[in-house]
């Protein structure tokens, strides 16, 4: 019995704990595309929210006068207001929320995979079960990380609430999460968690099927072989679709996730038009 023990000790860690292993690779693959792209997540947020700004400051007119117009404007307008750097406010909460999200997400949906759907008698999986499977994982996934979601966004806005002479709610990340803690408990870490799990559920669900379908439409029907260029033709045409289809779920979790809350989790209405 000693011997299988000492030839596992001899295997790499990848193969002692795969799901863990498949849970860090994720994550480290996470943040450093989230620290790539986080200028335009943070352009993303402002652009959700300021129709909700206008509004509360201009009533009927705020289409006239809304700040920024199209990423190109929002992304420069913060640079010159706010600095370079501001572009990356934000940033610790999303690697927070990308390493629990990605690496759940890749755990549930392996477990599913194997344990619970299976393959096919020719060791085939098929595409409604990848589906299925995908978006159960991006559910699981994002409600783990709805809590860090909730600070990134909220940490996001605070560049704009400085500018617009309101006092800055938070100190840091993890006051963030105090606060929010202290003021809304358990429930408030859990603010918009509804659309938010709807987005993921879509955007893991347009993901598969287009990568899928156009993978095997240029394998098929064109001169491309299954290479990096066919992957790299059907990850941007999967990408567009996710992000169409999870875009408005994705406009109102930023919209809850911006209000205050009480210590019961509901929102402060007296405060929702000037928070």
């Amino acid at each position: 019995m000693s011997v299988p023990e000492d030839e596992e000790r001899l295997l790499p860690l990848a193969q002692r704990w795969p799901r863990a292993s498949k849970f860090l690779l994720s994550g480290c693959a996470a943040t450093v595309a989230e620290l790539a792209t986080f200028p335009l997540d943070l352009t993303k947020t402002r652009l959700q929210m300021q129709g909700e700004a206008a509004l509360a400051r201009l009533g009927g007119s705020a289409r006239e006068s809304a700040p920024y117009r199209g990423m190109v404007r929002t992304a420069l307008g913060i640079v010159q207001e706010e600095g370079f750097l501001k572009l990356w406010q934000g940033v610790t909460p999303a690697i927070y929320r990308h390493v629990v999200y990605s690496g759940g997400r890749m755990v549930t949906y392996e477990h599913l995979r194997e344990v619970v759907f299976g393959k096919s008698e020719d060791k085939h999986y098929p595409l409604w079960k990848s589906v299925i499977g995908g978006m159960m994982a991006g559910v699981v996934g994002q409600f783990l990380a709805n809590p860090t979601d909730l600070v990134k966004v909220q940490m996001q806005m605070e560049g704009k609430r400085k500018l617009e002479g309101k006092p800055l709610r938070y100190r840091g990340v993890h006051h963030a999460f105090a606060k929010i803690l202290a003021e809304g408990g358990i429930r408030g870490l859990w603010a918009g968690w509804v659309p938010n799990i709807q987005r993921a559920a879509l955007v893991n669900m347009g993901d598969l099927t287009t990568y899928d379908t156009v993978k095997h439409y240029l394998v098929l029907n064109t001169p491309l072989e299954d290479n990096i260029m066919t992957h790299s033709l059907s990850s941007l045409c999967s990408g567009l679709v996710a992000s169409i289809l999870g875009t408005p779920a994705d406009v109102i979790k930023s919209r809850i996730m911006n209000q205050p809350r009480d210590k019961q989790g509901d929102f402060c209405i007296n405060h929702q038009l000037t928070a």
